[in-house]
């Protein structure tokens, strides 16, 4: 591919120490490039310089075949008299510039006293104007601009709206629309996904992954970065290493290519000294002062070519305390209503959170996400419902306003807990611990950048040694790195931890059960992560509370595709399941045999007396209570349990189903064809293997690959392989939902 940018030895200095120091690169025809690195570390002054709204101190860059270049800033420039959708049509004016010329010269060319030389002159500028007009679609001006303001999140209603009114969020979103529309051959997106809901975040994703140009793209969203990207700049002390692939493979690759110079970097330090010693035993021996000038002649060119230091971007070692044990059961919450006017956010919200569990809460912004974690914190009045705590329980909150640390006193002291002495050591480790070194220990917190705040509310939280974590976007303002710390850190908690998160790869890796907002002020809990969650939706299981207007429609969900149920011996065991799942099921689905047949949204049991409102206390000793059932995998007051039916009851029933008199023998259990293995695992695998074969196939659809015989036969050849195994797992996930019981 051609090369369009060509950037050599850019240098930049803001203060003693250089923020670029040998910046060096190409950019092709058709590169997704993420540019990732820690804050601070000159991403946006590299942006800045590229767009030519900085300096360089040296070095140059360079484009070639008249490539343009459009910026999105965090903080876009706007004209505050247009309306949106002006903003939008302005951004294509070259085009209606070119389209009001074209009229012009077919209204000249009609007049039929014109010259036959001018006539021609006009007609070569016309053919030239129409090509032009035709090559940019510009004859559909008004349903592009359209579409991309409706796909970056405006709403009809918000096209005559004056830029004046914007909020700083909608701003943000109108640069972006306008960017998108100019199609720049190379765009400069500096956290182009801020501000953005999910579907927006979606669309822009789809369409950065379709357009022709190339880009250089700044975000914190691994999720973003997965899918828009081909390449990965690293820039870390000033420099920039380039790796192929996307933000996890650079991942992968980056362990390997440290790995590699770490080692190499220790055999040259070994070196080194070997040699430095063997100078000083033997410089002054008669026999060996030659063999020793030798060695310090080799000292010098080893001194002087010395390898590449490790370039290790470390990420502080996030740590909470071992927390303390609580009851089986955190919180139950029964019948929770809570609204504000005629607007009502959660409705009969019933289910139980268990000792051990992370839950991530997803919906669109305004939803009542927050408001929900404040009423599980008693924070907020319910209208109706209460929350119940578990024996124990100890809770530790992060808002996402980081009011839980003091601005006017320094970080040291803004950590220190109310119900243990902490001693100023103590407090420099753990906030050591959290990436507040040296003097930023010392700083009063209201001096310290967003990302150091939020690294020391989440030290507070350590600090004080909850056993229940409740999160309020904790990864906002927090760099690639110090979010793969957290995700550790949560993922070896021992305790229970419910947050809220807008990082889709955060809950992909942290998250073991959602609570998705659903229609009319309902939920639906899916046990799994993020990507449970969509393939859920994908499979119309659930609705996407993200789309616009979602949550104002009822959600009738498909038609579940039924396995065949045999009437046999076994049959007892599966009377609990509404129906058993088809072939395809996967562990976004996959369900839980002895408590329910699959996530689906609940209904919470009449509100215990007097609890409208407020919390009933702890939950004493739900488990050991005869009298309790089990709802949704855990204890719930309701009812006597009912006695399960017998093997031979269940089976009458099945006949009778089918209008048939007589009993039929049972028929024969049928033989193993497979080794033994949980029908989890095996739904998992196909889960796995089906995702990899999307994959493929769009792989296949990719203009490079196409124009690759021998690439096209490698994909087609690995498609049919994983059909294959496919169509195995299947068989064998027949057999062992039959035998394994």
């Amino acid at each position: 591919m051609a090369v369009i940018l060509n950037v050599e030895h850019l240098r930049k200095h803001y203060g003693p120490e250089p923020v670029l120091a040998d910046v060096t690169f190409q950019v092709r025809d058709g590169d997704k490039i993420g540019l990732v690195g820690p804050n601070g570390c000159g991403k946006t002054t590299l942006l800045n310089i590229l767009s030519g709204r900085e300096e360089t101190e040296k070095g140059f860059f360079e484009r070639y075949s008249d490539a343009t270049i459009g910026y999105l800033e965090q903080r876009p420039s706007t004209n505050a008299q247009e309306t949106v959708l002006e903003a939008g049509r302005n951004a294509l004016s070259h085009l209606t510039d070119a389209q009001r010329e074209a009229e012009e010269i077919a209204t000249k060319m009609a007049d039929s006293s014109l010259a036959q030389e001018e006539l021609e002159r006009l007609s070569r500028r016309y053919d030239k104007l129409h090509d032009y007009l035709m090559r940019h679609d510009a004859y559909n001006i008004e349903h592009r601009v359209q579409r991309i303001l409706l796909g970056v999140g405006f709403r009809d209603e918000d096209m005559s709206k004056s830029v004046s009114s914007l909020s700083g969020g909608e701003l943000n979103r109108l640069g972006l629309a306008k960017l998108l529309l100019e199609e720049p051959d190379i765009m400069l997106l500096d956290e182009p996904s801020n501000h953005l809901d999910l579907a927006a975040t979606e669309w822009l994703e789809d369409f950065l992954k379709n357009t022709t140009a190339a880009i250089i793209l700044v975000s914190h969203d691994r999720y973003f970065l997965d899918r828009v990207t081909n390449r990965t700049f690293e820039l870390y002390a000033g420099t920039i290493d380039d790796y192929p692939g996307n933000f996890s493979k650079y991942s992968v690759l980056k362990e390997e290519r440290l790995a590699v110079q770490t080692k190499t970097y220790e055999k040259w330090v070994e070196e080194v000294e070997k040699t430095k010693d063997f100078i000083r035993k033997n410089h002054y021996g008669k026999d060996t002062a030659a063999r020793a000038e030798d060695r310090r002649k080799k000292l010098e060119r080893l001194e002087a070519d010395p390898p590449e230091l490790p370039r290790d971007v470390s990420s502080p070692p996030m740590t909470f305390p071992p927390a303390s044990r609580t009851g089986d059961i955190v919180f139950r919450v029964d019948g929770l209503k809570k609204g504000y006017g005629d607007r009502v956010l959660f409705d009969n919200y019933s289910f139980d959170v268990q000792r051990g569990e992370r839950w991530a809460i997803l919906g669109p912004n305004g939803c009542g996400k927050t408001t929900f974690l404040r009423c599980l914190l008693g924070e907020e009045t319910p209208d109706a419902g209460a929350v119940r705590f578990g024996q124990g329980v100890e809770v530790g909150y992060f808002d996402q306003q980081l009011k839980a640390v003091d601005d006017q006193i320094p970080v040291v002291d803004a950590i220190r807990p109310k119900k243990k002495v902490f001693e100023d050591l103590q407090r420099r480790k753990l906030l050591a611990m959290f990436g507040l070194t040296g003097d930023q220990q010392l700083l009063k917190v209201c001096n310290l950048s967003g990302g150091q705040r939020c690294r020391a509310a989440l030290a507070k939280l350590a600090a004080d040694d909850p056993n229940v974590l409740i999160l309020d976007e904790p990864t906002n303002h927090l760099d690639l790195w110090a979010r793969k710390a957290l995700e550790k850190a949560i993922k070896e908690f021992s305790g229970s931890v419910i947050f809220i998160s807008h990082d889709r790869y955060f809950v992909d890796q942290v998250a073991d059960k959602i609570l998705v907002v659903q229609p009319n002020a309902s939920y639906k809990i899916v046990e799994g992560n993020y990507s449970t969650f969509r393939h859920m939706v994908s499979k119309g299981l659930i609705a996407d509370p993200f789309l616009p207007g979602a949550l104002d429609e009822p959600f009738v969900p498909e038609k579940s595709v039924r396995a065949p149920v045999k009437a046999n011996s076994d049959m007892s065991k599966r009377s609990s399941l509404e129906h058993v799942p088809s072939k395809a099921a996967k562990k976004a689905q996959r369900p839980n045999i002895q408590q329910q047949g699959q996530a689906q949204v609940q209904t919470s049991p009449a509100p215990m007396k007097g609890a409208k409102g407020r919390n009933r206390g702890p939950v004493n000793d739900l488990d050991d209570n005869p009298n309790a059932r089990r709802t949704n995998g855990v204890p719930s007051y309701k009812s006597t349990p009912r006695r399960p039916k017998s093997e031979e009851e269940t089976f009458k029933e099945s006949q009778a189903g089918e209008g048939k008199q007589k009993s039929k023998p049972k028929p024969e259990k049928r033989k193993r064809k497979f080794p033994y293995r949980k029908v989890s695992d095996i739904e998992d695998e196909i889960f796995i293997r089906e995702t990899h074969m999307q994959t493929l196939n769009e792989d296949m659809l990719k203009p490079e690959n196409l124009r690759d015989g021998e690439k096209m036969k490698a994909l087609q050849a690995e498609i049919k392989e994983e059909e294959e195994a496919i169509k195995t797992l299947y068989e064998h996930w027949e057999e062992a939902s039959e035998l394994n019981w």
